[in-house]
């Protein structure tokens, strides 16, 4: 049975963090910066209040002096903390997609107009307790990269950030919360060690090669030719032949005799996921090879291509199906 405390405290974080705003950009002011004493900070008062009422009691001059020495600090560390955090602006630089399981790092620009450094700025993301440490140099910027794991493919929200200080004395504990309002795409996991790619399909009017099919190149091949880019080079066929002296590679002026399908129904797995992550997985395969290459799913078609631009529309329509 759940924690009835533990419970509670999902709760208020879930209201606490639907009243926080979308955005990409914030500065930190008195209305969004927290803060309560830390551990080490309520051990300190506890023995100032022993220091005070000894002195009390025993009339010594030096016990006020250091009772008050003490508590003075104390204020004052709290004051120079909570300015460390005040008046920070917090911008996210938007990631790059990233594919299912895969650490997914993006960077924040801590920006300062303050003609002094600040020291010990962490941030991390809300309740994983990892957290990437800089120091934000007077009237300057830094970045700090920090990691999350998308679990699911498609459009994520990215977790709330959290950015604390404990500076200069660690007996306060300064922080804030911000919910970033860019959303990372995220394409299937590639399956680890997928099947060769499909046969390709004749062309209209085009001659039927069953060996092609049965090999799965779909490019005639050549000699080396001086210029050629080193991945149309057939690196199995180009180690039998370097004993002649002589590369070959794939005809790129050659047209492909075949035209490779990746299809959602010839993924031959039953579930939609596993499905995904195989076609992803040819995908990588294809554009690796060079090869032209289309996509076929429930609803959608993408006509035979290739190119980076390509293989990301490919990626992009296979998270978002």
């Amino acid at each position: 049975m759940p924690n009835p405390f533990t419970l509670l405290r999902t709760r208020f974080q879930r209201w606490w963090q639907a009243r926080i705003l979308l955005t990409d950009t914030t500065l930190l002011t008195q209305r969004n910066v927290y803060i309560l004493p830390t551990v080490p900070g309520l051990v300190l008062a506890a023995t100032l209040l022993v220091l005070l009422v000894a002195s009390i009691n025993y009339q010594l001059n030096l016990g006020y002096l250091l009772t008050f020495l003490l508590a003075g600090c104390a204020v004052v560390g709290m004051h120079v903390g909570h300015g460390t955090l005040r008046g920070l602006t917090m911008h996210l630089i938007a990631p790059p997609a990233q594919y299912m399981g895969a650490n997914a790092l993006f960077d924040i620009q801590l920006s300062s107009s303050r003609k002094s450094t600040r020291y010990g700025i962490g941030l991390g993301l809300l309740g994983s307790g990892h957290w990437a440490w800089a120091d934000v140099p007077a009237q300057g910027s830094v970045r700090v990269q920090i990691a999350f794991t998308p679990t699911q493919r498609g459009l994520q929200a990215l977790p709330a950030i959290t950015a604390e200080t404990r500076f200069p004395l660690g007996t306060f504990r300064v922080w804030t919360y911000w919910r970033p309002a860019t959303q990372l795409l995220v394409y299937p996991r590639p399956e680890a060690h997928p099947p060769p790619l499909p046969p390709g399909m004749p062309r209209a009017g085009g001659a039927h090669h069953s060996a092609a099919q049965a090999t799965g190149e779909f490019d005639g091949v050549r000699a080396y030719r001086r210029g050629d880019p080193l991945k149309l080079v057939v690196w199995k066929k180009a180690a039998k032949a370097d004993v002649t002296g002589e590369w070959v590679s794939r005809d790129s002026q050659q047209a492909q005799r075949h035209e490779l399908w990746l299809d959602y129904a010839q993924a031959g797995l039953p579930d939609k996921e596993a499905r995904l992550s195989r076609l992803c997985a040819w995908v990588l395969q294809a554009d690796q090879r060079g090869l032209d290459y289309g996509l076929r799913l429930p609803g959608s078609e993408i006509a035979p291509a290739a190119g980076e631009a390509h293989k990301r529309r490919c990626l992009e329509t296979l998270a978002l199906c």
